[in-house]
């Protein structure tokens, strides 16, 4: 089956079937039920399977992913909506110390079959608190496992295997992405969950990027093909773990690195796939790689300084323009 939907709709089509497929799979989080999800992921689901498996929580978001750490330790496989990224930092005691630890302590005796999502990034004037991206606090804890996807298909792909899987996972989505469009087919074989996926082929240079900057890297790589630069984008899809091979094996083509996200430069994850990558491919880089990265500043609330603060399609295309590419 192959049709144009919503990224949101792709969230609310994978967690439906995985639902009515396993008895044992329930969400839990603020605004899940009645109101349907602040972002329309949970549209419909409480009607259809109540609310013992569509639970409406109070705003404590430490209390009630503690609950669903709990309920994976007993069989379940409990997917917890934080409202934002921003209001995980309260519940990190529950993500950090309890769902990523808890197989390792426990020597295997339990699994953790928690989702755990997110929205976040900078979307439209919500200011310094509700703008953050914590991808950088995620992925430096050992036991989680990170997706990132930034269409309609990876949104359900990566959806329903991370409600399949027996690891805790964090699912990060773009707040500017769930009313974005793409194409689902159900009928073709989804990739692995953290595998990367080379969006565009090129011979000039690459550029590494996840989630909205994805997209946005695509959008630059369309202007400096204009411009006789000829640019392979690669969506990494998953930040822990990272498919460095797909990433090396560009690199090994093009010999020149840029790396894009919306997160802040400094200490971002950025700053792990510069570091990485230039230990695996010092000698096939035939120039420094290039961050193209926010500002380490707190998102403005004003909507020209917001723009300003982050990644915009001529900021890339200035990164590229600065490579001595080969005439």
């Amino acid at each position: 089956m192959h049709e144009e939907i919503l990224y949101w709709q792709a969230l609310n089509r994978a967690l439906d079937i995985a639902m009515a497929k396993d008895s044992s799979v329930f969400i839990l989080g603020e605004d899940v039920g009645l109101f349907g999800g602040t972002y329309r992921v949970t549209e419909g689901l409480y009607s259809k399977y109540g609310e013992a498996r569509v639970r409406d929580t109070p705003i404590s978001e430490n209390s009630f992913t503690g609950l669903g750490v709990g309920a994976a330790m007993i069989g379940m496989r409990p997917v917890v909506e934080i409202m934002t990224v921003n209001f995980a930092l309260l519940a990190l005691d529950a993500i950090i110390n309890m769902a990523a630890k808890i197989p390792f302590m426990s020597g295997g005796q339990y699994a953790m079959p928690l989702v755990i999502r997110m929205p976040g990034g900078v979307a439209k004037q919500l200011a310094a608190q509700h703008s953050q991206r914590l991808e950088h606090t995620m992925m430096n804890v050992p036991g989680l496992r990170i997706a990132v996807p930034s269409t309609p298909q990876d949104a359900f792909w990566q959806f329903s295997q991370a409600i399949e899987s027996d690891d805790p996972i964090i699912l990060l989505e773009h707040e500017l992405l769930y009313f974005t469009k793409g194409v689902l087919d159900s009928s073709i074989e989804a990739l692995p969950m953290h595998k990367a996926q080379v969006r565009r082929k090129g011979k000039h240079l690459t550029i590494i990027s996840y989630s909205k900057h994805a997209l946005v890297s695509l959008q630059a790589a369309e202007q400096l093909a204009q411009q006789g630069i000829d640019t392979e984008v690669i969506d990494l899809r998953s930040l822990s773990p990272i498919d460095w091979e797909t990433c090396i094996e560009s690199i090994q083509r093009t010999h020149r690195l840029i790396v894009v996200e919306e997160d802040c430069k400094f200490a971002g994850a950025g700053a792990e796939i510069v570091s990485e990558l230039t230990e695996r491919c010092f000698f096939e880089l035939d120039e420094a790689p290039i961050r193209v990265a926010g500002m380490n500043i707190p998102t403005p609330f004003n909507a020209k300084l917001e723009a300003a603060s982050i990644p915009q399609v001529e900021d890339i295309v200035a990164a590229a323009q600065g490579f001595r590419l080969p005439s």
